[in-house]
């Protein structure tokens, strides 16, 4: 028997991208033709979905001495199309946390804004910040949940009381500490002059002036990357966004 659109009322599609595929789930149907536990899937070929806003992207971070600096560039994608050029891809969460994104711009702000009501949560219920490792762990479930569907991967870094930390989370919920991460397009690029030049203990200042480097080489060969830079600083006098001529007076040097 044919099952057309009339007789399944309720069906829960997933959008899968691979090879531009919609699988229907059908679960209970108000009609006389399914039982209580039967499911159909169904496949149907249909057009590639319209492209949703991305950030393209090259984010790095890195732990300095005593302070954790983040990076990026401000391009945003749709294809081919250069969407946005100022786009903001370094949150802060809390006065000592922040957070760069590389993916789906939506998912990124929905995820951003979870993070800072529960982060505010956490403080009003304990009487004290959370600290930057929890903060991941949360950011880790949410992530774990959704199991793929938010299409974003995002760079933690912070300071509490156990000093400068930074992590990474991917689109499925991983979690990975280092001393200097890269997400997104031009992430190649990036990681390859942090792997060169990163040291350990780095001051403060040449940590910002290799971060503005790894963009800047990012921007330069890859496509998706570009327009300008921005940087952050967290430590434990909480979190400082660095100015813009401050940015481009290290990036001129380059």
């Amino acid at each position: 028997m044919t099952l057309t659109a009339a007789n399944l009322r309720n069906v829960v599609c997933v959008t899968l991208k691979r090879r531009n595929l919609v699988r229907v789930i059908v679960t209970r149907s108000l009609t006389p033709y399914l039982s209580d536990r039967e499911f159909i899937n169904m496949e149907h070929e249909l057009q590639p979905p319209a492209e949703v806003t991305k950030t393209g992207t090259t984010t790095v971070g890195l732990v300095a001495k005593d302070c954790v600096v983040l990076a990026s560039d401000q391009r945003a994608t749709m294809g081919f199309l250069i969407a946005n050029k100022t786009a903001q891809k370094i949150y802060k969460i809390t006065d000592r946390i922040g957070v760069t994104i590389a993916g789906s711009v939506a998912d990124a702000q929905n995820i951003v804004d979870l993070l800072r009501a529960e982060a505010k949560l956490f403080e009003i219920q304990r009487d004290r910040p959370i600290r930057v490792k929890a903060l991941t762990r949360l950011l880790s479930n949410i992530m774990f949940q959704a199991r793929g569907m938010y299409v974003v991967g995002f760079v933690v870094g912070g300071f509490d009381d156990e000093g400068p930390q930074l992590y990474m989370s991917d689109f499925i919920g991983s979690i990975l500490s280092d001393k200097f991460v890269g997400t997104g397009s031009g992430s190649p690029v990036a990681l390859g002059v942090l792997e060169t030049a990163y040291k350990d203990d780095m001051p403060k200042k040449k940590a910002i002036e290799l971060a503005v480097q790894a963009i800047a080489s990012a921007i330069e060969r890859d496509a998706a990357t570009g327009n300008s830079i921005l940087v952050s600083v967290l430590d434990k006098d909480g979190y400082q966004a660095i100015d813009s001529d401050t940015i481009m007076k290290i990036w001129k040097k380059q």
